[in-house]
């Protein structure tokens, strides 16, 4: 559903976004600059959000991310603080949450949601974009009907801004690819959904349910998958050069590589979990990379986070790196209010091609 959003009250630093620059004189009133160039709108379908979007798979993730029920209030204020600068699209699953936590993302979004709804002016719309999984009991379209109701449920929301099938069951479940297809027909068609979009589809997949939708009136959206300067192979090129011929947008998660493009890990300093043995692996082999974001992000007077989701930005994707920390949200929005050059671009893409470890694709990924 569309939610509305506020005016932005914050002012300009280099990464915060709640001072205010004033000139010397009390004679004169503080001059109020925007942080973060926020209110920038690209189209999705029928919706106009920004150019970022934020990810909330670790709000409820305890295995990979670490997620307690005493981190909500940080993840609230991190929320406050993407909205106020002009964040307007939240990505999340119907999947995400471990064990009895499963649905803690939706729950917590729409919870965040309608408690700033019920402090702030009405000036702007929040979109939530969830993901259905393909569990192998979701057999027919009204069983997938019935899950977007229930994430509705638990966001206790009217209706979802994209409704994405998460993963394709192409490779192992073909007659269950096609009803999940008319699920997402039918949830369009019902007006559960504002758009329908798809999260790691190949080429060859996306292709299809993009020629089967459009035959039943439903235009595809968005499109969602693994896309940064360790994860553009062959497929993600191609994927985003069939996106842009067909009007579709390319929504890319993982930005950051699961944390590898921060630049604040080493193959000595490693984060804990099952993280730590994949970043164990890939990081000694992106040395000229991370030289190559460091480099840049000095010169820029940026962040290498802030480079890498720049990337993202510049090759006309909408990245949705993760948020668990007010301090994340505030260097990710440091993202926003510029653009890398050509020359920059070219750098960067370069490194990554002399970087000889690439990130692991998702297992889901169908070509």
């Amino acid at each position: 559903m569309a939610f509305s959003a506020s005016t932005p009250t914050s002012y300009f630093t280099p990464f915060s976004a709640s001072s205010e620059t004033s000139l010397p004189s009390s004679s004169f009133k503080p001059i109020k600059i925007p942080a973060f160039w926020p209110w920038q709108r690209v189209k999705v379908g029928p919706m106009s959000v920004s150019p970022m979007g934020f990810g909330t798979w670790a709000w409820g993730n305890q295995l990979l991310w670490g997620y307690q029920e005493s981190m909500d209030t940080e993840l609230q204020r991190a929320f406050k603080l993407a909205v106020d600068n002009g964040i307007n699209l939240f990505d999340t699953a119907d999947s995400y949450g471990t064990g009895r936590l499963n649905g803690q993302s939706e729950k917590l979004l729409g919870k965040f949601i309608r408690e700033f709804q019920g402090k702030k002016r009405a000036q702007d719309e929040i979109f939530i974009a969830t993901k259905f999984a393909a569990y192998p009991w979701r057999l027919t379209p009204k069983q997938f009907v019935n899950a977007c109701k229930a994430s509705l449920d638990r966001m206790q929301v009217d209706q979802i801004g994209i409704g994405q099938l998460h993963w394709s069951t192409a490779n192992y479940a073909p007659l269950q690819e096609l009803a999940l297809w008319d699920g997402l027909v039918a949830m369009y068609e019902k007006g559960l959904v504002r758009a329908v979009g798809v999260s790691n589809y190949g080429p060859k997949q996306l292709v299809k349910i993009y020629d089967y939708l459009k035959a039943r009136g439903v235009p595809l959206s968005s499109a969602q998958v693994q896309f940064s300067l360790i994860s553009m192979g062959e497929d993600q090129l191609e994927i985003k050069d069939i996106c842009d011929s067909l009007g579709i947008r390319l929504i890319a998660y993982s930005p950051l590589g699961l944390g590898m493009l921060t630049g604040k890990y080493t193959p000595d300093r490693l984060p804990r979990g099952p993280r730590g043995f994949l970043f164990r692996q890939i990081l000694p082999g992106l040395e000229p990379l991370l030289s190559s974001l460091a480099e840049i992000a000095k010169r820029r007077r940026k962040t290498v986070p802030q480079v890498a989701i720049n990337w993202c930005i510049s090759k006309g994707t909408i990245p949705i790196p993760g948020i668990k920390t007010v301090k994340q949200a505030e260097e990710n929005l440091g993202a926003l209010g510029w653009r890398l050059g050509s020359e920059e671009v070219l750098q960067l893409e370069y490194a990554a091609r002399e970087s000889p470890r690439k990130m692991i694709q998702n297992i889901f990924q169908t070509r």
